[in-house]
């Protein structure tokens, strides 16, 4: 749930015990997102080489303090601490590389200025669009975006990550390339490499050796120490780099990149086709992310909503960060969950955080320009890996297990996700989150566009719950084959629309009379998909077969098909009163079903009694009769009889709020009510007379008195209600059967 809509009890402002915690959380947290801040904001200025190498540290706290604050201010009250993020940070790293080699121009002072004029230009639009999507309520729809995507470039930007990491752990004295690290492999430094690789294990197992600190403190204190210790014992020149405290002085002094003497106005008007593009690709994909980030943060079983507030938020600050010469923001995760588990449950937290973030950005900066290289980098290597999006793993462990359903839907989808990640590489970052986003949506369409048909059968073997004699049986099992059932699932549209009436017109080419359509699946049917239906249920009449449907009568579905379908007596709801509909015509024609009435010796109850015990039962009944359409008694009712069925139909149904469900129908030959005699409990069900409705009652007073005086022949009788109640049984697991398939 937003925090926005906060709950009466959470006081403004924390007090006491509860505002010490949150500031010691906050402190904490701050330890974790202080390292990620750094690392992410060297990801974005990597193109720029060794002289930003600080300056992209200092952005990306710059941005963390600036977000953490505003959002606040905007109304977060929630625990979750914002800073910059991986895939965002990849799509800004990729996108200042790209503008910086544009139309192969010299990588000069004047072009970068012009360059990073362009690139904060994109980043503040990026911003007021992601703001703009809030304001339009578009969160929403925005988390309907393909997943394949957004996986691709967060396992492409995870990937690069790493691999950036690389020259750093070996202990180059500049930055390298990483595609050109092997061919400098001499200028490697062993001991550089060893220290990655303590800080890289120390992380991994942080967890096996203490949970009271989190793992990436635990691994930079590990590296750091080690680093330093090889220092004093008089080998640091056999070790990497660290930050380094000259660019770290030179960033502190200039975090607003100067842009004077700069002809802003042509350089914006110049690249304002660049500039539109990229800020609309990089909110999209900070909504996306931060979206999800949100869900990934909230508590268990914590409902969210205001996500567009949180989109106004995140874009107002990340406006004002771009501003200031910082990049974009979103939900970071890891300081996000350390910040509630050390006890943070208010903002109070996330400013402690925000403020010792902005205390290292400023009085502590030098002292974390000591860090060295290679155990920041290698703590950033544990996170790169982590950052692998789990759906993936998931998809590819599928995918590589023999006999795993849908192996083709999940090819496809990971072949998405590829895609975008070697678009995003090989040509352009915005056009791969362009071209990603049209691809997902033309798979979609063409999933959409298969057969939504979830199950077809015929009903020579299913039959409707409705009692039939042996005669309607035979007819029903010569002729029910000319019954059709099609069951639908998902959205009819054109598309699906079309391939559903191509199947019926050939499955209904020859010897059927009746379709059947099952639409309480389908989710959605739009006015072309029920313009089809109209057209089909046209063409089956003129071949002389009758369509009839089968969904809720509330449902915005059956209003759109009324206007199409002007026969209110094939609507029906549920697949059971629908084949009983087309049995009962199959009959007609047939002409069977007529009704005689079952003289009491020939009933399936007394079948093993004697003459002499037919006729002492007959003593001990009292004949019934009711009217069609008659309530012979209703769920919960008071009951002390059974009831023997000599001539008609009943039917048993089970109420509900959108009407109700039809258990069974009983005819000559049928027991009911023996429940309420058997336990004196009230009755389970409705029963209603189809027809005129004739038969005996045995009432409990009677049935005991035949106990006391006959025990021979109630032992009979109870025996023979047992054999009813286990046929009914087995009944009703072969309906649940069918209805499990």
């Amino acid at each position: 749930m937003d925090s926005t809509s906060t709950s009466p009890r959470r006081p403004p402002f924390p007090d006491g015990a509860a505002a010490r915690t949150d500031i010691v959380a906050g402190l904490v947290s701050s330890t974790v997102a202080i390292p990620l801040a750094m690392a992410f904001g060297m990801f974005a200025f990597v193109p720029l080489g060794d002289e930003y190498f600080a300056y992209g540290a200092m952005a990306g706290l710059v941005s963390a303090v600036i977000a953490g604050v505003i959002c606040v201010l905007l109304g977060d009250r929630s625990t979750r601490v914002y800073a910059p993020r991986i895939t965002t940070t990849f799509f800004l790293g990729l996108l200042l590389f790209s503008l910086l080699h544009h139309d192969g121009a010299a990588n000069t002072v004047a072009n970068v200025r012009g360059t990073l004029l362009v690139f904060f230009a994109i980043i503040l639009l990026g911003g007021l669009l992601q703001a703009l999507f809030g304001l339009m309520r578009l969160g929403t729809l925005i988390k309907f975006a393909p997943h394949p995507v957004m996986a691709g470039f967060q396992n492409m930007a995870a990937v690069l990550l790493f691999l950036v990491q690389l020259g750093n752990v070996l202990g180059f004295e500049h930055n390298i390339r990483f595609t050109h690290v092997f061919g400098a492999m001499s200028e490697a430094r062993p001991l550089s490499a060893l220290v990655a690789a303590l800080t890289f294990a120390a992380m991994w197992h942080a967890r096996r050796m203490t949970t009271k600190m989190p793992p990436l403190l635990v691994g930079l204190g590990v590296g750091i120490v080690a680093y330093y210790l090889l220092v004093v014992v008089g080998l640091g020149d056999r070790l990497g780099p660290a930050i380094g405290p000259l660019t770290a002085s030179a960033a502190m002094r200039a975090v607003v990149v100067d842009f004077s003497g700069l002809a802003m106005t042509e350089s914006l008007e110049h690249s304002w086709s660049v500039i539109l593009s990229s800020a609309l690709a990089l909110a999209i994909i900070a909504s996306i992310d931060a979206l999800l980030c949100a869900k990934l943060t909230s508590q268990p079983g914590e409902l969210r909503a205001g996500d567009d507030r949180l989109l106004v938020r995140l874009g107002i600050a990340n406006a004002v960060s771009a501003a200031f010469g910082g990049i974009t923001n979103g939900i970071n995760i890891g300081p996000s969950l350390t910040n509630r588990a050390f006890g943070g449950h208010s903002w109070l937290s996330v400013i402690a955080n925000a403020a010792v973030v902005l205390v290292a950005a400023t009085l502590l900066f030098p002292l974390l320009a000591y860090i060295p290289r290679a155990v920041l980098s290698a703590a950033i290597m544990v996170v790169a890996i982590q950052h692998i999006d789990p759906w993936t793993r998931q998809l590819a462990a599928r995918l590589a297990t023999p006999g795993t359903p849908q192996r083709g839907a999940i090819a496809l989808d990971l072949g998405v996700s590829l895609f975008v990640s070697l678009l995003s590489i090989a040509i352009n970052v915005v056009l791969a989150v362009f071209v990603g986003i049209a691809l997902a949506v033309f798979l979609f369409v063409v999933r959409m566009s298969r057969s939504n048909i979830r199950k077809l059968y015929r009903c020579d073997a299913v039959r409707s719950r409705r009692y039939r004699d042996p005669s309607e049986l035979e007819v029903l099992h010569e002729q029910g084959a000319s019954v059709l059932v099609i069951e639908l699932q998902g959205a009819l549209f054109f598309g699906s629309a079309e391939r559903l009436a191509q199947i019926v017109d050939s499955e209904a080419a020859a010897g059927t009379s009746a379709l059947l359509l099952e639409l309480r699946r389908v989710t959605e049917i739009d006015s072309t998909g029920a313009r089809i239906l109209g057209d089909l249920d046209a063409a089956l009449a003129a071949r002389g077969v009758k369509l009839a449907l089968v969904l809720s009568t509330r449902t915005e579905t059956a209003a759109r098909l009324a206007g199409i379908f002007h026969a209110p007596d094939r609507f029906f709801p549920d697949i059971d009163r629908a084949i009983e509909w087309a049995e009962d015509e199959l009959l007609r024609q047939a002409g069977a079903g007529s009704s005689v009435e079952l003289p009491l010796e020939r009933h399936p109850l007394v079948s093993g009694l004697t003459t002499d015990q037919i006729e002492i039962l007959r003593r001990s009944l009292e004949p019934v009769a009711w009217p069609a359409g008659h309530v012979v008694f209703r769920n919960g009712d008071p009951g002390s009889s059974l009831y023997l069925v000599t001539q008609g139909r009943a039917s048993v149904h089970l109420r509900h709020q959108d009407g109700d469900i039809r258990l069974v129908t009983f005819a000559a030959g049928a027991v009911f009510g023996e429940l309420a005699l058997l336990d004196r409990g009230p009755r389970s069900a409705t029963v209603t007379a189809d027809e005129d409705l004739r038969g005996f009652g045995l009432s409990e007073a009677l049935f005991s008195e035949l106990c006391r005086e006959h025990p021979d022949l109630a032992i009979k009788l109870l025996t023979a209600l047992g054999r009813e109640l286990s046929v009914r049984i087995r009944y009703a697991n072969l309906t649940i059967q069918q209805l499990e398939t």
